[in-house]
């Protein structure tokens, strides 16, 4: 008998019958003893029901066209909430409301009874998240591998301008769109030795013993395209003790040692990027990278075998995409299955896993390209640092031949760095083990070659190419900013929702004075929710009608929240000082979180709600300036401040921001870049043409230049420039720290005295000339509403479905079914 279901079209009373369904059999309650969390649990347990149904047919869809399949393993899915992008990609949004206005709920508040799923930290996991999206909408065979953490990175509190924080368990009531897989469980060896041993034809072998087992436990996440045709999943594994208890132990009596080894077993999948900066944390860290690495490897070779005998044709129906350098590791396991587990020779499975493999950096940041001392590594993984030893010795032969005598650029290149402390370098591992390395804007993929690789670039050219980033506009636009996507859909149709780049159809109204209008009222409106929501988290009451200028990202140096806090400080001088006003009333806006450990970070939101505290309550500036921190940032707070923007602030040292998304997002918004020449803020500039963005400051070049040279004195700007010294005297000063002297003295001293390694008094000068060109141009709404349209009409290239498919094209091999 089959079990199979159709998927039936939905009406109201049918939705309205399965989300009784649920209440009753599911959570044992009639519908009118509903809470709102229990109206969101049923509601979506009934959204899933149509998900799985999908997902079924979906799947039986590639095992027919026996596909090519991509198997994305990331660290980071930040997927935010999921009710609501399901609801609207299955197009039964409408339809959900009324169901529930007609049982007496309101959908919003439903909504916001689901919790952010913590699954990641910035752009890296938004961006896997959005591929995900793309890859559903247009039919691709792809899927996510990561972690189902219990504990997102934490909840951030602000107590006296400091951040706090605090345990983001977000699993607490459970996730009921994830679906348990139990009979699809890994088993994983770590820890142990190498044992060596002597073959009866006096050959010497060797073998891993005395490992320690863990089990990654499936949990699948239906994710949908948008019209419902195509679900795929992400699968998030949870770590479990191998056996209940030691058992030896356990019947010796010592009870609490058996439950402390379970428990320190099951750790591997509590909490999202343990600290690094204690030997601990960095074990954790790393038993977490294998963890993931080495269940998705034992998961895709069971997929692949249940319909192929043999391995001929791996690298041909499997593409797999390590999302940064966190996944590396997924060079050696996939070696290390196929030569220990499949008895493939070295030659055969070194072509498979590179044939297989894709690497795509994020970042130039030293700090983040991520080492492991050879000590650690070998007493988690003896058997795969022996195997990357072979892998070393073999690439460096390679090296040798290309290179002979170059002993220089053989130890610049060598996966294991032999200087000082014995480490592992991950990103050459990846880049070794992969047949392609992207970067992900134009900019940073060329400084990958010329910079970060450019000895791998000169021996594999063929290997490296640009993939720049993209956001999902169904997210982005169609969900986070419905007033705007109903005005596009009036305007030009509902085409771009899948085809972003018929937004260009807009420009035919950038110049009409009625469309000015709607466009703007939509702004005030946006603006006008956010001003709630700050009111609500902060206390802070804003005015809609001021320039919204925002900056809102992690909390790190060379994003230069220092920055617009000195600038900020500068308006508010020239105000109180100088009586000269500010071209237009401003409200500052920022949010982000800084890594614990992260002294300086956490240092920079001290200090910007300390210039807040202090502007904000100073008579003389009567609401010509005010300065807010949101905290907490999260996917669900963006969606709100993403369409409120008039001002996005993406003003990093230029070349060490990759790509950045929030960029695409504000300006796919209606949001006015004003910017370096960093990251995807070029390629925005070639989009919506330099006359409609406001770019400042130094070229990446340049500060190549300079710093190679040495050729920057920040103390001489300081000394030639009375704005800048002001400024600095200020931070030096204990004028927004009266009750902790001499709090933000650091920051002087680290500029004036250390170097300013982000160059900010070199471009503090072109960022204040450039913010009052902002002014002058928002005080002219005819001026700022073309421009603001024409960054909406020309932002189609930030798609990540564009992304999506350029990856399938060059790199994946997979085709849309």
């Amino acid at each position: 008998m089959s079990c199979e279901t159709i998927t039936s079209p939905v009406d109201i009373a049918s939705f309205q019958e399965t989300i009784c369904r649920y209440a009753r059999y599911t959570l044992g309650k009639k519908v009118e003893e509903l809470s709102d969390r229990d109206l969101f649990l049923a509601v979506t347990m009934a959204v899933r029901e149509r998900l799985v149904d999908i997902m079924k047919t979906t799947e039986d869809r590639y095992k027919e066209a026996d596909a090519k399949r991509l198997y994305y393993l990331s660290m980071e899915f930040l997927m935010g909430r999921s009710l609501d992008n399901n609801l609207y990609n299955l197009g039964i949004y409408d339809l959900c409301r009324e169901a529930l206005i007609s049982m007496g709920y309101d959908l919003e508040e439903v909504e916001a009874k689901e919790p952010d799923a913590a699954l990641g930290n910035g752009g890296l996991g938004r961006l896997a998240a959005c591929f995900l999206d793309s890859l559903a909408t247009l039919g691709m065979p792809g899927c996510g591998y990561g972690i189902n953490y219990e504990y997102g990175l934490f909840k951030q509190e602000i107590q006296n301008g400091y951040q706090k924080e605090k345990p983001d368990h977000w699993l607490e009531y459970g996730n009921p769109l994830e679906i348990h897989r139990p009979d699809e469980s890994c088993k994983i060896q770590v820890y142990g030795r190498i044992e060596y041993y002597q073959n009866p034809d006096a050959s010497y072998g060797s073998r891993w013993v005395d490992w320690k087992e863990v089990i990654g436990i499936p949990y699948d996440m239906p994710v949908v395209g948008f019209g419902g045709r195509t679900v795929n999943y992400l699968r998030l594994y949870t770590a479990r003790s191998s056996h209940e208890f030691d058992m030896e132990i356990f019947n010796q009596g010592d009870y609490v040692k058996a439950v402390e080894q379970k428990i320190a077993t099951e750790t591997i999948s509590k909490v999202l990027y343990p600290s690094d900066s204690v030997k601990a944390g960095k074990e954790l860290r790393l038993l977490q990278e294998y963890f993931l690495v080495a269940c998705a490897i034992k998961d895709i070779i069971r997929k692949y075998l249940k319909d192929h005998s043999g391995f001929v044709e791996f690298s041909s129906k499997v593409a797999i995409q390590l999302n940064d350098t966190h996944p590396s590791l997924a060079v050696v396991e996939l070696m290390r299955a196929l030569i220990d587990e499949k008895g493939l020779e070295w030659d055969a499975a070194w072509a498979i896993t590179t044939a297989t493999l894709g690497y795509t950096n994020h970042t130039l940041l030293p700090e983040a390209l991520e080492r492991w001392p050879v000590s650690l590594f070998e007493h988690i993984l003896p058997r795969h640092f022996q195997i990357i030893q072979e892998i070393d010795r073999r690439f460096l032969a390679r090296v040798a031949e290309v290179w002979p005598g170059d002993e220089a650029r053989r130890k610049r290149m060598s996966i294991i760095d032999e200087s000082g402390e014995r480490q592992v370098r991950m990103a050459h591992l990846a880049m070794v083990g992969s047949h392609s390395v992207n970067g992900v804007a134009a900019l940073h993929s060329e400084l990958i070659k010329t910079s970060l690789a450019s000895d791998f670039y000169a021996l594999w050219p063929e290997k490296f190419n640009n993939k720049t980033n993209g956001v999902t506009q169904r997210r982005w636009l169609l969900k986070a900013n419905p007033r705007l996507a109903s005005l596009i859909t009036r305007m030009i149709g509902s085409g771009w929702i899948t085809e972003l780049d018929r937004l260009r159809g807009l420009e035919t109204y950038a110049d009409a004075p009625q469309f000015q209008r709607e466009f703007l009222n939509i702004k005030l409106a946006n603006k006008e929710a956010l001003a709630g929501v700050i009111r609500k988290t902060t206390g802070l009451i804003v005015d809609p009608n001021s320039l919204f200028d925002i900056q809102v990202k992690r909390i790190h140096e060379y994003k230069r929240q220092l920055l617009n806090c000195m600038r900020i400080i500068h308006e508010y001088l020239c105000l109180i000082e100088d009586k000269k006003q500010p071209t237009v009333p401003r409200t500052y806006v920022f949010a982000g979180k800084a890594a614990p450990s992260y002294w300086a970070a956490k240092n920079i939101i001290k200090l910007i709600n300390s210039i807040g505290e202090v502007i904000n309550n100073d008579r003389r500036v009567d609401g010509q300036i005010k300065v807010v921190f949101i905290p907490d940032y999260r996917v669900s707070l963006a969606e709100s401040v993403m369409p409120a923007a008039d001002v996005s602030e993406q003003i990093s040292t230029a070349g060490m921001e990759a790509s950045g998304t929030g960029n695409m997002k504000f300006a796919m918004n209606g949001a006015l870049t004003i910017g370096t020449l960093d990251g995807a803020n070029i390629e925005i500039m070639q989009e919506v043409g330099e006359e409609n963005i406001f770019i400042f400051g130094l070229k990446a070049e340049e500060i190549r230049e300079m710093r190679a040279n040495q050729a920057y004195d920040p103390r001489a700007y300081y000394q030639s420039n009375p704005h800048l010294k002001r400024v600095m005297d200020a931070l030096n000063s204990d004028l927004f720290c009266a009750d902790e002297p001499e709090l933000f003295a650091w920051i002087y001293h680290s500029i004036l005295d250390n170097g300013d390694y982000y160059f900010h008094l070199a471009d503090l000068p072109s960022y204040i000339e450039a913010q009052e060109r902002v002014g002058l141009e928002f005080n002219q709404a005819d001026v700022w509403a073309r421009k603001a349209i024409l960054n909406v009409a020309r932002v189609g290239r930030f798609s990540s479905d564009r992304t999506i498919l350029e990856y399938a094209k060059d790199i994946w091999g997979i085709k849309s079914l």
